[in-house]
């Protein structure tokens, strides 16, 4: 008699399990799909296919959790500065990603997961063709300081340089390339992931091969302020595809690491640590979990 009770006692856990969940599935079927709005402007349509399909990754395993969701993308062209505030105003879009500081996370509500696993810190320099001799030459930070670098106003770089004894010019972005060319300034400091396809854009410029800046510079994933459950529904979706390789299977195939560090001559180049005194306290405890980063 109690063997049977038991049974029966365990079925109907099990019929209460399936039923919840059916009745969960249920429920999400019937509210609307999220819609959630990124910027496609043409001034990054190399990078939309990687941030897009992060972020498809993200709400897709989160879809039984928050339910069916729809991504639409808008053509705003924008500088960064912009696409800030207007997320901070909850106007027209719901998700960008950028490079974070302590003022951006106070405006916005980051995402803490580093989208390009920390690449976005490791930077390269434009400079003018013939030049390479001048760099060639340094051995000492103190000795690039002697030097001239370009920075976009309001870029965090431009910051973090000049907490580093950096000297600088900083202007518009889009011009920056042709104030390199017209001796305005020396070099022009470039991520990673950017410059290769800056070099097909601007041939009147080279690469320099032998020095590299480096600092902690996480790229994430913001929402306005009051979103929280899109903030916890996209750091939940990114944890579990780090957790389950997704991510990373993602990353390798649409960003390409490894052939970028090989093309770029990263192991041999001279590379000078900078402080980045824009990162806040909760983006510093993510530097002990090895799973988020690339490189140490």
């Amino acid at each position: 008699m109690t063997n049977f009770v038991i049974i029966i006692w365990l079925l109907s856990i099990t019929s209460f399990t399936i039923f919840s969940k059916e009745n969960n599935q249920a429920q999400h079927q019937d509210v609307e799909p999220l819609i959630v709005r990124y910027n496609q402007s043409a001034l990054f349509s190399d990078n939309e296919k990687y941030y897009a399909s992060l972020l498809k990754l993200a709400l897709e395993e989160t879809r039984d959790d928050f339910g069916s969701y729809q991504l639409q993308a808008v053509d705003i062209a924008m500088v960064q500065q912009r696409s800030i505030t207007m997320l901070s105003a909850a106007q027209h879009i719901d998700v960008i990603w950028t490079m974070t500081t302590k003022q951006r996370e106070q405006t916005l509500q980051a995402v803490y997961i580093p989208l390009l696993k920390g690449l976005m810190g490791y930077r390269v320099f434009l400079i003018r063709q013939g030049e390479q001799k001048r760099f060639t030459d340094i051995t000492e930070l103190s000795e690039l300081k002697l030097m001239l670098a370009g920075q976009g106003i309001n870029w965090p770089d431009s910051q973090i340089l000049r907490a580093n004894n950096i000297p600088l010019v900083d202007a518009l972005g889009k011009s920056l390339y042709e104030m390199l060319a017209r001796h305005r300034f020396d070099y022009f400091p470039r991520a990673l992931t950017e410059i290769s396809k800056e070099l097909v854009q601007h041939p009147n410029v080279v690469m320099e091969s032998h020095l590299m800046l480096q600092y902690t510079a996480p790229l994430y994933f913001f929402v306005n302020k009051n979103n929280s459950t899109l903030a916890r529904r996209l750091e939940l979706g990114l944890s579990r595809a780090i957790n389950n390789g997704k991510f990373d299977r993602l990353f390798y195939r649409l960003r390409a690491p490894e052939s970028l560090i090989t093309q770029l001559n990263i192991e041999k180049r001279l590379i000078f640590k900078l402080e980045n005194p824009l990162l806040s306290e909760k983006t510093k405890q993510l530097q002990a979990n090895s799973a988020l980063w690339l490189l140490p």
